[in-house]
């Protein structure tokens, strides 16, 4: 029992990791600018300002910000799903649809960390990869954890 609660607040903790890395405006920072999936933050006289993010190639930030929002999707669907195999799925049977749905949610966000890191801010001198860049990458490995854990897991009779 305890290592289902931990398999489930660690699933928990990868969704809201997924989340804050989609949502949140620190994929790219330079002293005077904040740049996420969605848009990009300048400071302007003491002020921030939004404007839109017309520098990067239009058909890779949208695979990366679709890839994101797939990531979340997935990896919540997972949550439900293993939950809902807790209580319908016969001892000793696997739980290969959460494991399988976790591993697209995984494969998404590599996908979307890895053409961000390939396309965006390669030839910049000034900045760097904020926290968002860091929690995708290790919402992608935790992902990865959570999705070969469902695979080997069987339910066991108690």
């Amino acid at each position: 029992m305890l290592i289902l609660a931990g398999i489930v607040l660690l699933h928990i903790t990868t969704i809201i990791l997924l989340l804050v890395a989609t949502i949140d405006n620190a994929w790219w920072m330079t002293d005077a600018m904040s740049t996420d999936l969605w848009g990009r933050w300048e400071m302007v006289s003491s002020a921030w300002h939004y404007t839109n993010l017309k520098d990067y190639p239009e058909e890779f930030l949208q695979a990366v910000q679709a890839t994101s929002v797939l990531a979340c999707i997935f990896a919540i669907l997972a949550l439900f799903v293993f939950v809902a195999q807790l209580f319908t799925l016969a001892k000793g049977q696997r739980f290969t649809f959460s494991g399988v749905l976790q591993m697209i949610s995984c494969l998404c966000i590599m996908i979307a960390a890895s053409i961000y890191t390939a396309e965006f801010h390669t030839a910049e001198t000034e900045g760097g990869y904020g926290h968002c860049f860091v929690l995708a990458w290790l919402s992608f490995v935790l992902t990865f954890i959570l999705a070969v854990t469902y695979l080997v897991l069987r339910k066991k009779s108690e």
